[in-house]
């Protein structure tokens, strides 16, 4: 029987536990503290508004807002924004959009396969509204009390939800998960890398996990679906829309394999040489964009010196191959990913070849599985 106590002079508890408890007591409010006013568009900002925004604020994805009772097709939130005096509703946020949505409706018609030429202005000047829905998720909008624990917080973000809005008054009580439902005069927004960036400034509070090797930790995730070097960027674009992934690793295409670079290939045991990313796509300027989507991911990747100029411009860095090995410890795969700002770090072999992926998912699930296997520090 386990009897809780109050900590005294004379308690034995070992360090580790006294820190992880530190730890335990952090709430969601902790990582919201610096964090910069909710950048957002209204619904009938145009795609070309939109990308500007998502450019100027460095972000992968912003949420729309919408008069209150505005709804998509496919649903939506009942996340709103109200007075603070009066309690009126100002605002209904709708959804999120993110670069690969915008991306997916260019790439959205069968006759750009062809190189037929198509009017930019005319596709970057239609609604952001219109597009949301396209990739699972811009419907993706939760809400996460700023009282929710760390831990159950954690539980929220090591399922695969990769953002949630924090209300900075919040109606709700008693809510440890994320929900639907909820209505505020101002948020914030948390993320996975807000997580990792916590934890990673913690870490002498986790010493029980961050040395171990990822492989130990069971942190890699070895089914990678990856593109070849050969596939076309408007072709990546759809596969990535399909099985709704905003990055994917390039492997070397073989002249021995009969394979269709138009699609997704399991990349495991292949040469990793890049990583297709929809965010990298910001950085190439909006005139460019048609004339660069038949291109394959590696010329794309390779354009070097005018796309990396244009996006150092924008304060865009340029994507860099990240990877570790299983060997690696999870302090170091942390710190790549939180330093090179990805959201996936490739595990690969002495060779280069792909092992599978750790990303921001799996490390926050295994350091969440480490703290819940300590017990409190005031129990004894």
């Amino acid at each position: 029987m386990q009897i809780a106590m109050e900590p005294n002079s004379n308690s034995k508890v070992p360090t580790s536990c006294t820190e992880n408890q530190r730890l335990r007591d952090k709430k969601v409010k902790n990582l919201t503290a610096d964090k910069r006013r909710l950048v957002e568009v209204p619904h009938t900002a145009t795609l070309a508004h939109t990308m500007n925004a998502l450019v100027a604020n460095g972000v992968v994805a912003l949420p729309v807002a919408a008069p209150p009772g505005h709804w998509i097709g496919a649903g939506g939130s009942m996340i709103l924004e109200s007075d603070k005096q009066t309690g009126a509703v100002r605002k209904h946020y709708i959804g999120m959009v993110t670069m690969l949505d915008i991306l997916a409706h260019f790439a959205g018609d069968d006759d750009m396969e062809s190189g037929d030429v198509f009017d930019v202005d005319q596709r970057l000047s239609v609604p952001v509204s219109s597009i949301i829905g396209h990739c699972i998720e811009s419907l993706s909008l939760w809400t996460l009390n700023p009282s929710t624990g760390i831990l159950d917080c954690m539980e929220v973000f090591s399922k695969g939800i990769h953002r949630a809005l924090v209300p900075l008054d919040s109606q709700m009580e008693n809510v440890s998960g994320v929900e639907l439902i909820e209505s505020a005069s101002s948020y914030r927004m948390v993320t996975q890398m807000d997580i990792l960036r916590f934890l990673k400034e913690h870490a002498s509070e986790l010493k029980d996990v961050m040395p171990h090797t990822v492989s130990d930790l069971g942190a890699i995730t070895e089914n990678v679906f990856a593109l070849t070097s050969r596939t076309k960027v408007i072709e990546a674009i759809k596969c990535m829309r399909a099985a709704s992934l905003n990055a994917v690793p390039i492997v070397e295409a073989s002249d021995a394999l009969q394979e269709d670079h138009k699609q997704l290939t399991n990349g495991k045991g292949r040469k990793l040489i890049g990583t297709f990313s929809a965010t990298d796509l910001r950085g190439c300027p909006i005139a460019q964009l048609q004339s660069w989507l038949p291109l394959s991911v590696l010329d794309f990747t390779q354009k070097g010196s005018t796309r990396h100029a244009a996006a150092s411009e924008l304060g865009i860095s340029p994507r860099e191959l990240v990877t570790c090995n299983a060997e690696s410890s999870l302090a170091q795969a942390i710190d790549k990913a939180v330093t090179t700002h990805v959201h996936r770090v490739w595990v690969v072999d002495q060779q280069g070849l792909l092992i599978g992926l750790v990303s921001l998912t799996d490390m926050i699930r295994v350091i969440r599985v480490s703290l819940l296997s300590d017990p409190p520090a005031n129990v004894i």
